[in-house]
């Protein structure tokens, strides 16, 4: 009897395209219960024997080879009281097809940074709602998170009392940087832009855009008014791994600390030529906490003296454990660097 059902049941929905469980029921030959129909579309969905997706208020079902008549997005705006950021996306994924088909490792990518993202939001923004969207496009996956809470960047700003909104970016691209450092360890946003193929942090007026693709991180002004919005973007046919990332910032393979980071020295220009001392300070705050500190002067000219001087002896005699690796040099910078070093 189930079997016959069945087998009508995905002939009905073969025949319609796309379905409702009202549909269903309606196409039957013999009266069945709703309960007992969404029973059966159930087990069918878990076997793989149907796709479903939510639009609007219902559930629509399809045949795995009519994929393409299900919704490629989801969004939600959700009230920021008693959320949790994995049940939130276990509620996605029941409504959208594509996520519960990606790779393995593309799955997990996904988890983590929206569930450190959205979790960012819930704790740290101070905003009454939050606002998601999750979206297949072509040959990518992305997702974005808004909220119209404080800003991601002016928190960072008035917690650690930063003179600007441009101190508190430079200084969350170092890693290990939070408001909540008894409940976070400020590696959400670190780890979550160096997986990512894009990555956007948009906060009242700056965006800061880290380009994966092209090894490359902006900061910009723009006309933004919203607390924080995040958008991440990657491939569906990436070959990233989580475990590969966090191993890149560990000073030692298999020791599973996060104790090296990496620096983008061009950030701190701030329209000179010469790099000043209280530049290379300010570039080396809270960097005593790192085992290894990677500086990389892709796009830099020239530096100054004292620039070269505060970091590879003034800061290095301080912290001699500390190893400190200039990598993209030109000649200058590096004739600079290798002169400071030898005095």
């Amino acid at each position: 009897m189930t079997a016959d059902t069945t087998k009508q049941i995905l002939n009905t929905i073969e025949k319609l395209k796309k379905a409702s469980v009202i549909d269903i029921v309606k196409n039957l030959p013999e009266k069945k219960s709703r309960q007992w129909v969404s029973t059966l579309l159930n087990k069918l969905t878990n076997n793989n024997k149907l796709l479903r997706a939510k639009f609007g208020r219902y559930v629509f079902y399809v045949l795995p080879k009519n994929k393409d008549l299900l919704s490629k997005s989801v969004t939600k705006k959700l009230i920021n009281k008693d959320l949790q950021e994995d049940q939130v996306l276990e509620k996605i994924r029941s409504e959208v097809p594509f996520l519960s088909s990606q790779r393995e490792n593309v799955d997990s990518i996904i988890y983590y940074a929206f569930t450190e993202m959205l979790n960012n939001a819930i704790e740290h923004s101070n905003s009454k709602s939050i606002s998601i969207k999750m979206e297949s496009m072509e040959d990518k996956l992305s997702f974005e998170i808004i909220d119209r809470g404080i800003g991601a960047f002016k928190n960072i700003m008035q917690v650690k009392k930063m003179d600007s909104e441009l101190d508190a970016i430079q200084e969350l691209l170092k890693g290990k940087t939070t408001t909540l450092p008894h409940s976070h360890s400020g590696e959400g946003i670190f780890f979550t832009s160096k997986i990512a193929d894009v990555f956007i942090l948009d906060s009242f007026g700056y965006r800061l855009r880290v380009d994966n693709t092209i090894n490359d991180i902006f900061i910009e002004e723009i006309k933004n008014n919203i607390g924080t919005k995040v958008r991440f973007e990657i491939q569906q046919n990436s070959n990233k791994h989580l475990s590969e990332v966090f191993k890149e910032y560990q000073s030692k393979a298999g020791s599973f600390s996060f104790d090296k980071t990496k620096v983008h020295i061009k950030l701190y220009i701030a329209g000179t030529v010469y790099i000043s001392r209280s530049q290379a300070r300010r570039l080396l705050l809270n960097l005593n906490k790192y085992k290894v500190i990677v500086l990389d002067f892709k796009g830099i000219k020239t530096i100054g003296q004292a620039f070269a001087d505060e970091i590879f002896r003034v800061f290095s005699l301080k912290y001699p454990k500390i190893e400190i690796r200039p990598i993209n040099m030109n000649q200058t910078v590096s004739f600079m660097i290798d002169r400071v070093r030898k005095h």
